[in-house]
């Protein structure tokens, strides 16, 4: 399973989830389902996030240990 760090990063940059979605190119509520964990992103919204937070991937998104 995926993990991300995308609420917390949210806040810390004084973002909603409709400015972070416009920003990256999709819609509030694919933002509302990445942060519950109800959603996998694929490698191109997972980069523009990335981008959005000047952050390596691997600093946002991550494997959950068994």
């Amino acid at each position: 399973m995926l993990v991300n760090k995308v609420r917390e990063l949210r806040a810390r940059f004084n973002l909603t989830q409709g400015e972070l979605a416009n920003r990256v190119g999709v819609t509030r509520q694919t933002i509302v389902a990445l942060e519950k964990g109800s959603y996998t992103p694929s490698l191109l919204l997972a980069m523009n996030i990335a981008e959005e937070f000047e952050m390596p991937i691997e600093e946002i998104f991550s494997k959950e240990e068994k």
